[in-house]
């Protein structure tokens, strides 16, 4: 409780910004129907009227093939009943208004459960930082979350001026005036379209207080799989994303890494590439904003740049990492799980006391590795600095940050530096870092008046990466004679994100305990008389920063393969044992039925094609305010290759926007988390990095991809996250289905093992 209380006090004393912030209306700012430019009426920050009946709608989240854009634009159309077809998208202008405040608010290490003054009082003080910080970002599965409301109260206002507008005009009673689909009538057969609409406006938009959401029942268009706007564009080949950027008298960069991640450059001798055809300059790039240090080639073309690097002569300084290994690391984390007693994420009772009188207990111990992003497009930016001003294309999840690291780069203020967010070829938290930006603008700048696209190789990427913490775990149960938990015990080990990431990216502190290092262990929804869940906080040299789903990933792992060693100790069936444990959450009991039940749980399952025997085995876990029950089944191939046949997921997400999403989501968390399940390792020696590209570090290939089932629980409450909470159960729905089919444990990621 004192470093909760420390963490509460630094965020009141932060320079005071939390004093007497004003609870934030991101509808308002804004609101005065201001002419736009082409003789648009900006409605509020949200949404903008055009006198052709098109809407534009301002979007401060960035597209990495999660089909946010479309479901954004989904809440805009249910609630202004325009035609889908009318609908335009614009980027929003990095400013504070547009702050992700529910990713902000949720960074507390509490229960999602709890909501006692110390936790409530916390997350309201963190979504105000997040909007005074201007916290501009993608990710923790929050798009939806954030905006749920404020898009559709801003549409609904933009509603309301429009049918005051042609209410005035038709001399009647708003409520007489009908909308949908973009046309306006009324019950004597008078009609305009939305552009004769827009010409009707008054100059004052329609009051807040007077705007009513519709109801869930009254819904049109959200709960209906409607296509990604994207799809056509990206099947076409014509979306832009990062590494597409072609503005005139493009050049591009290709770097040569310090061989130890976090390394730097001595000395440099660029006479031998400087003469190659085609080179432009060598440049060197210092370990920035917690990257490693470079020497880029600039070339006309990227393949001649990249030739060239061969031709640098370089003496490196490998930095803290040097002469670190896998083994030594690892022990270091060993260690701490052993000595430090770790932060108390979860305590009821004594778990201690319970544990040390029992003659019945559990024990395991679990471990995972560290896990390289490896989005499909490696990392690039292309940045064109003029002198006075520059700009900046980023495929980034961080616009904020991003422009003001460039910005710094340059020696610019923050409004002379422009910057255009891309597509993103995936993202996974790898983006939420601005190392890559900042190395692209430094190389710029040695090249004023035009602009240099910086690409890394895969083995870059692979190499160079801030990487999923690696974590061990020590888990412990006490039985009671019916074979029920009476006390559980995990204590974890691992680095923390937030320090490190606080300072490079934001420039901030990020103070107290790191929640992202337990969640998924402390904040479980089953039901134990005493529990103690601690995580020990274990500095290495070694960067590190979110991964998909973040410590979800790994402790759903240690947890759920841990439920089911105390089901099979107690003789039970690992679904009745689980629903036993929930049976004071109905909501999670239903997600974990409805799996079990599309599955066909405890129904004989027929042999793989080539007639060896397949095993079931399940999951369940709930993150990023969505719950996610998955079966896996699982067969082993010759030479005990490890095959998984047909996945079956139900989520509880709340409302479904759109279905279609959400099946593409949990399909994408299946397919990640099975490639890091089944083969993700990042391994060190020496202080170098073993893994390079797909060949060593291995994505899921289309042949081993598994039967994918997505089974929606239907539900009226507001949405919930979608992007990761179907990765933690994948791991643990493996591994428990290897064990009904071997009788052995595999405790330890990932879990193919070798030939």
């Amino acid at each position: 409780m004192k470093r909760r209380t420390f963490l509460i006090l630094a965020g009141v004393a932060g320079g005071g910004l939390l004093i007497g912030c004003a609870n934030p209306d991101r509808v308002r700012a804004r609101a005065d129907l201001r002419p736009a430019p082409g003789g648009q009426i900006a409605m509020n920050g949200w949404i903008k009227l055009a006198p052709d009946g098109s809407v534009t709608v301002v979007m401060s989240k960035s597209e990495m093939g999660q089909g946010v854009h479309t479901g954004l634009l989904m809440l805009v159309a249910e609630e202004l009943d325009c035609a889908w077809s009318s609908l335009r998208m614009e980027d929003a202008p990095i400013e504070a208004f547009y702050g992700n405040l529910v990713a902000f608010a949720e960074n507390v290490p509490f229960r999602e459960d709890e909501h006692g003054a110390v936790a409530n009082g916390m997350r309201w003080m963190m979504a105000r930082l997040g909007r005074q910080l201007g916290f501009m970002m993608t990710g923790a599965s929050s798009s939806l979350r954030d905006l749920w409301l404020p898009m559709r109260h801003a549409a609904a206002a933009a509603r309301a001026s429009l049918v005051a507008g042609v209410a005035g005009h038709w001399q009647c009673a708003p409520a007489e005036v009908q909308l949908q689909d973009g046309r306006f009538s009324v019950a004597d057969g008078r009609a305009m379209d939305f552009s004769a609409a827009v010409s009707h406006l008054g100059a004052q938009p329609a009051p807040l207080g007077e705007v009513t959401l519709k109801s869930p029942a009254e819904f049109r268009l959200i709960g209906q799989p409607v296509p990604r706007l994207e799809a056509a564009a990206k099947v076409a080949g014509s979306a832009r994303f990062g590494i597409d950027v072609r503005p005139p008298g493009l050049c591009y960069a290709a770097l040569r890494f310090a061989p130890v991640r976090g390394g730097r450059v001595k000395t440099f001798d660029a006479s031998k590439a400087s003469r190659l055809p085609g080179v432009l300059g060598v440049v060197k790039c210092e370990p920035e904003h917690g990257g490693t240090g470079a020497v880029a080639v600039v070339a006309s073309g990227w393949w001649r740049a990249r030739q060239a690097l061969a031709a640098l002569e370089i003496t490196w300084d490998d930095g803290p990492l040097a002469g670190r290994s896998t083994t030594d690391l690892m022990q270091t984390l060993t260690q701490a799980l052993a000595e430090d007693e770790g932060y108390a994420f979860w305590q009821v009772g004594d778990a201690d006391a319970v544990l040390a009188g029992s003659t019945r207990q559990v024990a395991a111990d679990y471990r995972a590795p560290w896990l390289a992003h490896t989005p499909m497009e490696p990392m690039n930016c292309t940045v064109e600095y003029r002198g006075e001003a520059a700009t900046v294309w980023a495929p980034t999840q961080v616009p904020g940050f991003a422009r003001r690291a460039a910005a710094r780069a340059l020696d610019l203020a923050e409004d002379k530096v422009a910057l255009e967010v891309t597509y993103l070829g995936g993202g996974f938290g790898r983006r939420l870092e601005v190392d890559f930006v900042v190395q692209a603008a430094t190389i710029a700048r040695a090249f004023p008046g035009r602009p240099v696209q910086t690409l890394w190789s895969r083995e870059d990427d692979v190499q160079h990466d801030f990487y999923r913490p690696a974590c061990v775990a020590q888990c412990r149960a006490a039985l009671a004679e019916d074979g029920r938990i009476a006390a559980w015990q995990l204590k974890s080990a691992g680095q923390s994100i937030a320090p490190g990431y606080g300072p490079r990216t934001a420039g901030i502190p990020l103070l107290g305990p790191d929640k992202t290092t337990a969640e998924g262990a402390f904040d479980v929804a089953y039901a134990f008389p005493a529990v103690s869940v601690r995580h020990a906080a274990v500095e290495l040299p070694l960067p590190v920063g979110f991964w998909r789903a973040v410590g979800h990933s790994h402790q759903a792992f240690f947890t759920e393969c841990f439920m089911d060693e105390c089901a099979q100790a107690a003789g039970a069936d690992p679904l009745a044992y689980r629903l036993q444990l929930l049976a004071a959450e109905p909501a999670q009991r239903a997600v974990l039925q409805l799996a079990a039940d599309k599955a066909g749980w405890g129904t004989p399952l027929a042999p793989a094609a080539d007639g060896v025997r397949v095993a079931r085995g399940l999951a369940l876990h709930r993150c990023f305010g969505s719950t996610v029950a998955q079966v896996a089944e699982v067969s082993l191939g010759e030479g005990g290759l490890i095959r998984v046949h047909r996945v079956v997921c139900a989520i509880d997400c709340g409302l479904a926007v759109n279905p279609n999403l959400i099946a593409q989501q949990m399909e994408s968390a299946v397919v990640y988390g099975l490639s890091a399940a089944l083969h993700g390792q990042i391994d060190f020696a020496a202080g170098r990095v073993a893994q390079g590209n797909f060949h060593d570090y291995p994505a899921l290939r289309l042949g081993e991809c598994p039967q994918i089932e997505t089974h929606i629980v239907p539900s009226a409450a507001p949405p919930g996250g979608v992007g990761e909470p179907g990765l933690p159960p994948i791991a643990p729905a493996v591994a428990n289905a290897l064990f009904a089919l071997t009788g052995q444990r595999r405790r330890s990621l990932p879990l193919q093992i070798p030939a």
